[in-house]
């Protein structure tokens, strides 16, 4: 009822579990999908996963968790989730969350973002830092993935490196297409995976 009561939005299906969520986006093509993480036959991490990396056109998937109860959040960054919020989450906040991760960025609740930097931490250092997978990249390249990591914004960036907006934008551009990554999450999960940075 909210995003079907919301300009611009339509909800084209509901599924019950995973299998079926799968099959009903491939039928329908949504733009995005808003995905629990608990649910019967194929869990919604699993889903995810076979959404992101199935057959062209491939939707954005914001997944709604239970910050107290789910701890997939980096599991499912790595399936392809390009967003995680809490089911709390007030409405107005939900229907933004939906636009911003429909247009192609990445979003994140606070508290889902400490588990993700907690989860970070528990693990040991990487053996060489950065690795190999940043070698394409330019120093700028790889000092505004850094930023990214830490969870600087687009403006924020400009002012910090002193570059133009259209600047900030081409390098996160060319960022996505060297690193092979869907948005600002998956940068962010290199630049930790690769020790580009590691956890405060």
């Amino acid at each position: 009822m909210l995003v079907d009561s919301s300009p611009g939005l339509e909800v084209v299906g509901e599924a019950e579990d995973g299998v079926a969520a799968v099959e009903l986006a491939r039928r329908e093509k949504p733009d995005l999908v808003l995905m629990d993480v608990r649910m019967p036959e194929m869990d919604g991490i699993e889903a995810t996963r076979v959404l992101c990396s199935g057959p062209e056109p491939v939707p954005r998937v914001l997944i709604l968790t239970t910050f107290d109860l789910d701890s997939y959040v980096y599991a499912a960054l790595r399936a392809g989730a390009s967003g995680f919020l809490l089911k709390d989450t007030p409405p107005a906040e939900l229907l933004n969350a939906i636009q911003v991760v429909a247009s192609g960025e990445a979003l994140l609740a606070p508290s889902v973002t400490r588990r993700l930097i907690s989860e970070f931490a528990r693990r040991p250092e990487p053996a060489q830092s950065p690795a190999l997978e940043l070698d394409g990249l330019t120093e700028r390249e790889r000092e505004v993935l850094a930023l990214i990591a830490r969870g600087l914004s687009n403006v924020e960036l400009s002012q910090n490196l002193r570059l133009s907006l259209a600047t900030v934008k081409t390098h996160i551009g060319r960022l996505l297409s060297k690193l092979h990554a869907r948005d600002r999450a998956q940068l962010v999960i290199v630049a930790y995976e690769t020790g580009l940075i590691s956890p405060r």
